[in-house]
């Protein structure tokens, strides 16, 4: 069955004779031509060039066009700091610095790079009729987040009335994005909102839900079909994701897949996820990633389940071990022999913390996946840094990045579980959510009163 065939069946809950595979492919496809971040999201001839690449080496059932949740910001006068080896980050919040909503228009088609994205989009739609194109929007909450910057989580409390009103706006620039998207032949418009991990059912609830299931059906009365993408600790918001109403949800490995299968089916959604994103597709081997490929499909199986990786690939993931999924998905014998063989045990070195901490300062310690291309992990480490401002050298704060060793010691090293943490004096504070200032400075101001 061609992969595009094979995306639908899962999506409508209908047994599949073979698991679907869709990598999700951003600017890795950059590296796989030798390009910077910079050079590949910038334009269109390389991202069709970059995910015909991604096809032919990786054979997906589908992929995305563009994994960038900075496309909308940019339209919308958020600036931007680009890099190498990641998406461009957003550095500004316009209505932070004094623009008014109600003076923002939802972006012209033709503003920024969403003519990029768009004629990539009917390019590879031409080329490869047979696989599934999944055209990437930024969630309305997260899209709030870059637009008006942390002050958000103050603001839906102080002003439930003004955060809906953005909610409003950023909502009506994801339908034009995704019905551009599907004009261009998206077959799958994927709304990506990791900041949505960030908040508790109840704020869900009141200021996601109604949106997310607005822009849900908007998408159904095109026919084309619709998935729910979170990363970060996102647990406790997965059924209030599934009464969204999308044809699927996709989940990190923050989140148990069993739960997510359960949830899910329970809401007759479909799920996907959730191979580890950097302890095994960027640090390990392709053994490893064939290994926890097969325990994703063997929790998903065959009724409702798309593998994935957690999240959009690091830039450096070695194309052998995204190979070695792919061989093993189309390769029963080779899934067999897999369960029947040993697992190698994974043994992760403790670092020496003795010297770490300090008897007249707070440490303050920032487990994230990776702040420049992570949204949450992005605005908990901004938050801890405006926190810290005013206590001058008392404090002393460090982000830890996974995609790097030293980052998955420091996060086993401290009994960390989930993404994005907060770690103060040795003890984990904030887990998987932004706090607001004041309680980050509460949490300082009490360890300060410790060590006096």
């Amino acid at each position: 069955m061609k992969g595009l065939e094979l995306i639908k069946k899962a999506m409508k809950l209908e047994e599949v004779e073979r698991i679907p595979w869709v990598p999700f492919v951003g600017a890795h496809a950059g590296n796989l031509l030798g390009l910077t971040a910079t050079e590949y999201l910038q334009s269109t001839d390389k991202i069709v060039e970059g995910v015909n690449k991604a096809i032919e080496t990786y054979k997906p059932d589908g992929i995305p066009v563009a994994f960038d949740l900075q496309i909308e910001a940019e339209a919308l006068g958020c600036k931007l700091a680009w890099a190498d080896d990641n998406p461009p980050a957003v550095v500004s919040h316009p209505l932070m610095e004094g623009a008014k909503l109600e003076e923002m228009k939802v972006p012209c088609p033709c503003a920024g790079r969403i003519p990029t994205v768009m004629d990539a989009t009917r390019k590879l739609r031409e080329q490869h009729p047979d696989v599934a194109l999944y055209g990437l929007i930024t969630g309305p909450f997260t899209l709030a987040l870059h637009l008006l910057g942390t002050d958000i989580f103050m603001q839906m409390m102080m002003d439930p009335d003004a955060t809906h009103k953005l909610m409003r706006f950023a909502t009506d620039v994801a339908k034009m994005m995704a019905g551009n998207y599907m004009e261009a032949g998206a077959d799958v418009i994927a709304i990506v909102d990791p900041m949505t991990s960030q908040i508790d059912p109840m704020s869900f609830e009141t200021f996601v839900t109604p949106y997310i299931t607005e822009i849900n059906d908007f998408i159904r009365e095109a026919d084309a079909l619709s998935s729910f993408f979170v990363c970060g600790n996102a647990q406790q918001n997965i059924e209030e994701m599934c009464k969204t109403k999308p044809d699927n949800i996709s989940i990190d490995e923050n989140i148990p897949l069993d739960y997510v299968r359960d949830m899910a089916l329970k809401y007759k959604v479909s799920f996907g996820g959730n191979i580890k994103l950097t302890v095994v597709l960027l640090m390990g081997d392709e053994d490893a990633s064939r290994r926890d490929a097969l325990e994703c499909m063997d929790i998903g199986g065959k009724k409702g389940f798309i593998l994935a990786p957690g999240c959009d690939l690091a830039m450096a993931t070695p194309k052998e071990n995204l190979i070695a999924v792919s061989e093993l998905i189309h390769d029963e014998v080779l899934q067999g022999e897999l369960r029947a063989s040993e697992a190698a045990t994974d043994n992760i070195e403790l670092l020496d913390l003795s010297n770490h901490w300090d008897k007249k300062k707070v440490i303050i310690d920032i487990i994230t996946l990776d702040s420049s291309s992570c949204a949450p992990c992005q605005y908990m480490v901004d938050a801890v840094a405006r926190a810290s401002e005013k206590y001058g050298d008392k404090v002393v704060y460090k982000e830890h990045r996974i995609k790097e060793m030293e980052g998955v010691q420091m996060m086993a090293s401290l009994g960390v579980k989930n993404l994005p943490t907060i770690v103060m004096d040795g003890n984990i504070d904030f887990i998987s959510q932004i706090p607001p200032i004041s309680d980050i400075q509460a949490k300082i101001d009490g360890y300060l009163a410790g060590k006096n």
